[in-house]
C-alpha cells in the first residue's frame, strides 16, 4: 500500500523545493498543498490527471479523508506543505489522525522560510563572538504561547531572533523586545515573502521599524528578524584563519 508524502514546498521561490520533494510531486496522483501559503506555480510540476486540493479551504477531517482515500486506493499522494513542516507546520495534528486510520507517512524536509529571509539579506544568524544561538518564535493570537516563551521572555537573551506570523502586530512586538531587554537601537529587518517575486525587505532599528512597516502595507506573510547580527560588527570564524591549525589543515611547518 502506499503512503502519504510530507513535502516542505520552500519559502516560495518554486526552484527552491528539495530535489526529492521535486520527484515525489512530480509522480503524485494526488496533491493536497497549502493554499495560502504556497507558492501554486509548484503545481507546474504535477502531472496532468494530478487531483489537487488546496488545504486553505478544508478542515481537518476533510483533509485526512482525502489522504486515506488516496492510500486505500494506491495512489501516491503528497501533502505540500510551506516552507519546512516542523515550523508552524501543523504537521503533529496530521500525523496523529493518520496513525487512528492506520495510514502510513514519510517526511521530506523542506528550506524554511526564516531560512529565504536571512538568503534575501545575505546574513547570517550566527555571528562568532556576537550572536551564536537562534530563537524561532511567534507572537500569541487566537493560538496561545506559553508564558516563559512570551518574546519578552526571550528577549532576555538579546540574541538572534526570527519572529513568525507576528508582522500584524508589529508595535506591540517591537514594545514587548524593548521590554525584554533589547537596546532600541538594535537592528531590525522585515522580510516580506520571501524569495517569490515580489520579496521586500526593510531595515530599521527597534525605533524605526513599524513605521516603515505601516508605510510599506505590510501586515501579513512577512517574518520579523531582530538582533546584532543585522549590524555592523563582526568577527571572523577561525575556520579560515591561517593561523589556526585543526586536522585538516596544519601550520606553515606542516604541524597539525
Amino acid at each position: 500500500m502506499s503512503k502519504v508524502h510530507f513535502v516542505g514546498a520552500g519559502p516560495g521561490d518554486k526552484e527552491l523545493i528539495t530535489l526529492k520533494g521535486y520527484k515525489l510531486l512530480k509522480n503524485a496522483d494526488i496533491v493536497i498543498y497549502a493554499g495560502s501559503l504556497v507558492n501554486p506555480e509548484l503545481l507546474d510540476y504535477c502531472k496532468e490527471d494530478c487531483e489537487i486540493y488546496n488545504s486553505a479551504v478544508m478542515d481537518l477531517g476533510e483533509i485526512i479523508d482525502v489522504m486515506e482515500r488516496g492510500v486505500r486506493e494506491n495512489k501516491e499522494v503528497v501533502r505540500l506543505q510551506t516552507g519546512d513542516f516542523s515550523i508552524y507546520g501543523s504537521i503533529r495534528e496530521q500525523v496523529e489522525e493518520l496513525n487512528k486510520v492506520d495510514v502510513g507517512f514519510d517526511c521530506t524536509p523542506g528550506v524554511s522560510s526564516f531560512l529565504g529571509a536571512s538568503s534575501a539579506l545575505g546574513v547570517e544568524y550566527t555571528v562568532p563572538e556576537i550572536s551564536q544561538s537562534v530563537i524561532i518564535t511567534r507572537m500569541e493570537g487566537r493560538t496561545p504561547v506559553p508564558e516563559k516563551e512570551s518574546i519578552q521572555e526571550f528577549a532576555k537573551h538579546q540574541t538572534s531572533m526570527v519572529i513568525f506570523l507576528s508582522v500584524q502586530e508589529i508595535e506591540k512586538v517591537v514594545e514587548r523586545l524593548i521590554e525584554g531587554g533589547y537596546p532600541e537601537d538594535t537592528p531590525v529587518a522585515v522580510v516580506y515573502k520571501a524569495t517569490w517575486p515580489d520579496e521586500m525587505a526593510l531595515r530599521g532599528t527597534l525605533t524605526d521599524i513599524a513605521a516603515k512597516v505601516r508605510e510599506n502595507g505590510i501586515n501579513k506573510t512577512a517574518l520579523i528578524m531582530v538582533g546584532r547580527f543585522l549590524g555592523q560588527d563582526y568577527n571572523n570564524s577561525k575556520l579560515y584563519d591561517k593561523d589556526f591549525v585543526h586536522e585538516y589543515r596544519g601550520n606553515e611547518d606542516g604541524e597539525k
